[in-house]
Order: C-alpha cells, then structure tokens, then sequence
C-alpha cells in the first residue's frame, strides 16, 4: 500500500514556498516565511558587542530564540515564561548552529546577530522553516549594515537552508507536514549548504529501524528539496550577487 499525500503532491515535491520580506518595520532584518500552511516570522536583530568569550577577539557572534504562538496549533499551548521546554531550547540550538555556518565572523567585527523565529501557524516543519527563512533575513539585514556603512565588506559566506524528510510505509517522502509528519516512521531534517553540503542531520526512527538505501534516497529528496529552496531564497534576496562572497 503507497502513502496518499493529503495535499496530492508527488513524493519529492515541496509544499509551495514564499518569503515575503520587510514583514515587521523595526527589525533589521523581517522575512514571513511560508511551507505550505506553516508561517513563520524571522527576523534579525543587530547589536553592538559580543559575548565575553569572544570580547576583544575581533569576530562577531550570530544566536537565535524560536518561539511557537499559542495558536499557533489547532489547540493553544501555553507560552514558554520562565522556563523553556527541552524541545524549544533544541530548536533554537539547531537554528543557530545553522545559520553560524553562514557567516565569516571576523567580516561582521565584534557584533551581535539575533536571529528570531516566531511560529504563526505550524504545519510541521517549523525549524526548517525558521532556518530557510532566517536566512533571507539575514542577508537583508547585512545589506542594511552595508548600506549604512557599518559593513566595508559583506560577511555572507554560504547559504543555508533546511528541510524534512520521511519515511511513510517504508517510503521516501519530503517536506512533510502535520499528518505525514505524525504518521512516519522515520523523520529527519536536512540542514545544507549552496554546495549541498551537510550542516547537520537530525534523524531517528520512531519506529524499528531503517536500511541505508532508505537513508540514501532520503538523502537524495532532501537534496533536490534544498536546491529549489536555495533558488527561492536568491530571488528573494536583492543585490545577491553584492552580498554573497564564495
């Protein structure tokens, strides 16, 4: 029996992806990005300074926070006050982490890039979502820096973007959303760069295991998932080709 995607795309298709930039006006950087019905709103806040670790080294830092909106899901969740679930603190781990991968830190100097993912609506691949998007914002916050001449150079050096993929009745699917995600056997999210190099992996199998020719097909959608992602970002990217440094 073949799994019947709920919204008849073929198994490596994505969900349709937007960005649409300048959503909120204060943020440097502000970016809604879109999966399908899955919204997230990322924006980069710039401060001057680094943590002490790196105070007086001359290279600047990038962090992140994720936060999910109570109705972000068909039933409220309560919002995260004093203490920040495992799960939360994960995210916003991994997102920054990715998004480091990005930047030459010494080019940006001793300063503070804070990259916040807020969930509006979640359909399953919000942390993917969070880092393909937040990239977008990224680079439009660089290209303020740069345009207020706080930049003499740009300290893009990569470009990153993330997807999920899965495992339904033993086949290979991407970008999942809530009730594939719920429904597979195996989850992953891909984390890659403009060469299709891996950042990070994050996998399991929630049930009994998975050979390494799934592992390897797996690896092939996400594969030609993140190339229409890295496109997608480009041309929501203006004067691309000043921001980006190979």
């Amino acid at each position: 029996m073949v799994w019947q995607r709920p919204d008849g795309r073929q198994p490596y298709e994505l969900r349709p992806i937007s960005f649409h930039n300048g959503f909120t006006r204060f943020a440097p950087g502000s970016v809604l990005a879109k999966c399908g019905d899955t919204q997230v709103l990322c924006t980069v806040s710039v401060t001057e300074g680094v943590p002490k670790f790196l105070a007086g080294s001359g290279k600047g830092w990038l962090t992140s926070e994720y936060r999910m909106l109570p109705s972000a899901t068909q039933q409220r969740q309560e919002r995260e006050l004093l203490k920040l679930s495992g799960r939360t603190q994960e995210i916003q781990r991994l997102i920054g982490r990715s998004l480091r991968a990005a930047i030459d830190f010494e080019a940006l100097g001793e300063r503070t890039l804070t990259v916040d993912a807020d969930v509006l609506q979640a359909d399953a691949g919000t942390r993917t979502t969070a880092i393909t998007g937040g990239f977008v914002a990224l680079a439009n916050a660089v290209a303020q820096l740069l345009q207020q001449g706080k930049l003499e150079r740009s300290p893009l050096c990569g470009q990153v973007a993330a997807i999920s993929v899965g495992l339904l009745q033993g086949e290979a699917y991407l970008d999942l959303n809530y009730i594939e995600d719920v429904a597979a056997t195996v989850d992953f999210n891909v984390v890659m760069n403009q060469h299709l190099g891996i950042i990070e992996l994050q996998g399991t199998a929630e049930e009994g295991s998975y050979s390494r020719t799934q592992l390897n097909q797996l690896l092939d959608f996400a594969e030609k998932g993140i190339q229409q992602l890295l496109i997608a970002q480009r041309e929501a990217i203006a004067s691309w080709d000043v921001l980006f440094r190979v």
